[in-house]
């Protein structure tokens, strides 16, 4: 029987390495290595914690100084729209009431005109009393008319001048009434709901000159 034969294996360094290098097992501190360079090279740092609320912080009072313009924007329009309301309210209130002004005024001279023949007519006979008779009837219907528009008269004679009611047309000494007071009433005067539509024509009385006694001249 033969003698068994020793076989010895030689494993080269380069091998070795070689194997190091190809295998797929990576040594730990390569790994370690290059998690590292991963941490520490090329990109930016990440934000902290208290940055990001700071700008969470800034967005919300943002928000909240947009919140308050609009909103203090919407009460400016709800307030002006509140008073447009009003406003045009009233002047359709105003329109209802003074619509027919032009009108009415006109219709004044048809009553100036019927009070005067009514007092030219005041003559004592059967045919004058029937034409008296019937222009007050035409006029009590047109003052009829005129008090369903809101129309009255204005009460001038014996009253103290009031220049937003009254035009003096003359003044007239008088020792009968206070001065500055309404003598007669040459036109009258009306108003339309609480608003003038014409005033009246009067003569105001003034303080009558007196002569003094002592200036009379006396004969010897």
């Amino acid at each position: 029987m033969s003698e068994p034969r020793k076989i010895q294996v030689v494993v080269n360094e380069e091998d070795e390495s070689g194997l190091a290098s190809n295998g797929s097992v990576e040594p730990a501190s390569s790994a370690k290595a290059q998690a590292e360079g991963n941490s520490s090279g090329g990109g930016e740092s990440q934000p902290s914690a208290g940055q990001s609320l700071e700008d969470v912080q800034s967005k919300l009072d943002a928000r909240e100084k947009d919140y308050k313009e609009t909103y203090d924007r919407l009460l400016r329009v709800t307030a002006e729209f509140e008073n447009y309301k009003k406003r045009l309210s009233r002047e359709m209130e105003d329109f209802r009431k003074y619509a027919n002004q032009s009108l009415l005024k006109e219709m004044l001279s048809v009553v100036d005109h019927i009070e005067l023949a009514i007092q030219a007519a005041g003559v004592p006979s059967p045919a004058g009393t029937s034409m008296v008779e019937g222009l007050n009837l035409t006029l009590k219907e047109f003052l009829r008319i005129l008090d369903k528009f809101k129309v009255k008269p204005i009460e001038a004679v014996g009253q103290p001048f009031n220049p937003q009611m009254h035009e003096a047309i003359m003044q007239e000494a008088t020792d009968r009434l206070p001065e500055n007071t309404v003598v007669r009433e040459m036109q009258k005067g009306y108003t339309i709901s609480d608003r003038l539509l014409r005033p009246a024509l009067v003569v105001v009385a003034a303080a009558a000159r007196r002569t003094d006694p002592d200036s009379t001249p006396h004969t010897c």
